[in-house]
């Protein structure tokens, strides 16, 4: 039998899931898995959309965390990443024909797999690109995502030795001459913890560079031109108001202070023109927030819990005045991808 999930060293598969793959709309195969509570009856399922060079083992913690808390996760690995099918022959390059694939998957993977097979009520949380890839599909989740948790979210980038819109602009020039499938520069050396940007923990650091590490197939080098292109379109979008009043899914907003990939005035930005949206400043924290040192990642545990529906927090919540105005249900309105 094909091994579908990797049991690691300090890094188990959580109990009780299931797990295989599914098909896009273009073909492209998709891992996935949905992991079970030991607690009965279910408070419900939370869709965990990953960021980039993400994969479902790296998430395994967070997942143990959850389904103890008397919630299921169902999750899967992004196009061109983890065990899902690579768009180019270098499955190296972190690839996306157009952005709107990965809205198709992620709506495809709450029709087909998600509500079929977990349980009601389903929630969302998504970290930075996946955290782009929510944004761009929440106007038609409505009525089957009843919260949405953005960690991170991809809303803008920390420029390097160039600014962000220079990288955006020399992405986009490449893509005009027929280039988009150029990766961007890559120094090619390991990542150093000194100098990471992800997490300020050194034992998560180095669980999570031993993943790729232990299984090649699930690592991932830079982005491409056309990646970084069809992300800065969306971020465009998606931060334009009049999108951001289509969104009525209840919807908060973990943003670390000292994010080193995504600028936390972004994210502040963000927060400012979505009336569905609450911001939780989490100060000190990096990017990866769920990959964080305990006294972070435990505040980020502890407002998802207090936000996501049937958890014993959540009156709590309310009381404290940071419930959004619930929205009527509705159905899911058609896709378009134009």
């Amino acid at each position: 039998m094909e091994t579908v999930l990797h049991d690691l060293p300090g890094n188990p598969v959580p109990d009780n899931h299931i797990s295989g793959f599914f098909t896009a709309h273009d073909g492209v195969k998709l891992r996935y898995a949905i992991f079970k509570s030991p607690i009965s009856p279910a408070k419900g399922t939370v869709i965990l959309v990953h960021g980039r060079t993400e994969c479902i083992e790296k998430y395994f913690e967070t997942i143990r965390d959850l389904t103890a808390a008397g919630l299921w996760v169902a999750t899967y690995d992004l196009r061109g990443q983890g065990r899902s099918g690579r768009m180019l022959k270098d499955g190296m390059h972190g690839h996306v024909r157009r952005f709107s694939d990965y809205e198709r998957d992620l709506e495809l993977f709450i029709e087909n797999v998600a509500l079929p097979d977990a349980r009601a009520p389903l929630s969302m949380i998504a970290h930075s690109t996946g955290g782009l890839i929510a944004l761009a599909s929440a106007p038609r989740l409505s009525g089957r995502i009843s919260r949405l948790v953005l960690s991170a979210p991809f809303v803008g980038l920390h420029g390097e030795s160039l600014s962000a819109r220079k990288i955006f602009t020399m992405a986009r020039v490449l893509c005009w001459i027929g280039l988009g499938n150029t990766p961007a520069p890559s120094s090619g050396k390991p990542p150093s913890f000194t100098t990471n940007v992800l997490t300020s923990d050194k034992l998560r650091f180095e669980r999570n560079i031993g993943i790729a590490a232990s299984v090649p197939e699930l690592a991932l080098g830079p982005p491409t031109a056309r990646w970084l292109h069809e992300c800065a379109k969306a971020i465009d979008r998606v931060c334009d108001p009049a999108h951001l009043t289509q969104i009525t899914i209840p919807t908060l907003l973990l943003a670390p202070m000292l994010d080193g990939v995504v600028p936390f005035q972004a994210q502040e930005h963000l927060a400012r023109h979505f009336r569905a949206g609450q911001l939780l400043s989490i100060p000190g924290a990096r990017h990866e927030v769920l990959q964080e040192a305990d006294r972070y990642r435990q505040q980020a545990l502890a407002a998802i819990h207090a936000f996501i529906p049937g958890s014993d927090e959540t009156e709590q919540w309310a009381s404290n005045g940071l419930e959004p105005e619930p929205q009527p249900e509705q159905g899911m309105a058609p896709s378009s991808y134009d």
